[in-house]
């Protein structure tokens, strides 16, 4: 991929990483009310891979910009001539992570895993290049990064206590804002030049009718809420290029709604959940490992982007495709009262969907490896 830096603009693409040392970060503008989330702190959205030099260090002064530039210039170079990143990530050992830290690793590139349980960890993630820091440790993961990729959090296909939805605000904006934290007091030579943080499409709300894309408003459900303050946090952390992917339903073998599913229609049982005519937007993990990937070498990215696949489908013809890939009869419906009662309030995490595309994604060029469904659940599923 080739990579522009104009005379006039400077931009980073990626990260490193070292020692923590303390430092007190200097004063920044942040978000301030009416400002959109990942604008520039003079209210201006970078476009086109440039940023002004007061976007990327107010306060600077001349002198300090242009060390800064050449910094990001040097990233920059370095990316375009195929150099290795360092790469720290959170939920390193998840249905997505374990598959990003794998390809990041097989191409060479350090990674560096936060983790709260480093022995874990190690077991899960058997690949070269890879060290593991545990929860007192994380700070310095993120000393002289070229990136971050934050994806941490709870798991929302579970049966929602009030103590539960409290951990999946907790998992996802806390350890957002102590990843903010950490990089900032960073000095700025120092800190990485990109985050890459998930959230998810659960940030649009629900409907049966709407189609939505980056530009659409939030909801007001509860989904809705934790992914604005999760989008926040991430939008605090003081580096070169923020990037924030609304990740749709994971498909995989491994986890997910997919690794639900499986076995009941394997017992003959399989079929629609609730009325099938709920949304279910979706992306393959190797698409969406590969977009996050994307971000962190492009500078082409920056801000929001739908990490769905650009083919979402009703639930109904998810169902029918995964019969007809497992050889299995899909007639059955799972009503909604048994969802209910297994799942409580988190039912409607499956009863309810959203149609989702990803046109900042398609856009930038980014070409899916899986764009219809039916491609995806037999790679998955096979």
């Amino acid at each position: 991929m080739q990579t522009r830096v104009s005379a006039h603009t400077h931009q980073t693409l990626l990260p490193s990483c070292s020692c923590f040392q303390q430092h007190t970060p200097h004063p920044r503008t942040r978000t301030r009310a009416g400002r959109q989330p990942f604008q520039t702190s003079n209210g201006s959205l970078r476009r086109s891979g440039s940023l002004h030099f007061s976007a990327i260090a107010p306060g600077l002064g001349r002198s300090g910009v242009q060390r800064q530039s050449r910094l990001l210039v040097q990233v920059t170079r370095a990316s375009a001539d195929g150099e290795k990143m360092t790469i720290a990530i959170t939920g390193a050992t998840g249905l997505v992570g374990s598959r990003l830290v794998s390809k990041l690793s097989s191409q060479g590139h350090s990674v560096r895993v936060l983790t709260r349980n480093v022995g874990a960890a190690r077991n899960k993630l058997p690949y070269g290049r890879l060290q593991f820091y545990a929860p007192a440790e994380w700070a310095s993961a993120f000393d002289g990064a070229t990136g971050v990729v934050n994806l941490a959090g709870e798991p929302i296909a579970t049966r929602w206590t009030p103590a539960h939805k409290a951990e999946i605000k907790r998992s996802r904006v806390a350890t957002t804002r102590a990843i903010a934290d950490a990089v900032n007091s960073l000095p700025e030579d120092r800190r990485p030049r990109v985050l890459v943080s998930t959230s998810a499409v659960g940030y649009y709300g629900v409907s049966d009718t709407e189609t939505f894309s980056e530009k659409s408003g939030s909801g007001q459900d509860f989904l809705s809420e934790v992914c604005r303050e999760w989008e926040a946090a991430a939008d605090d952390t003081q580096v070169a290029r923020k990037v924030v992917v609304r990740s749709g339903i994971v498909l995989a073998r491994e986890g997910g709604a997919l690794a639900k599913m499986l076995p009941v229609f394997n017992v003959f049982a399989g079929g629609p959940l609730g009325s099938g005519r709920q949304w279910f937007s979706w992306i393959h993990r190797d698409d969406l490992v590969s977009l996050i990937i994307e971000a962190l070498t492009s500078d082409a990215y920056s801000g929001v982007y739908n990490g769905t696949a650009p083919n979402p489908v009703r639930m109904s013809e998810l169902c029918s495709q995964l019969g007809t890939v497992l050889g299995r009869p899909s007639w059955l419906p799972v009503p909604d009262f048994a969802l209910q009662t297994l799942l409580g309030e988190g039912a409607g995490v499956v009863l309810d969907g959203q149609r989702v595309l990803p046109a900042r994604a398609q856009e930038a060029g980014f070409k899916f490896k899986f764009p219809e469904v039916s491609a995806a659940l037999k790679s998955v599923a096979r």
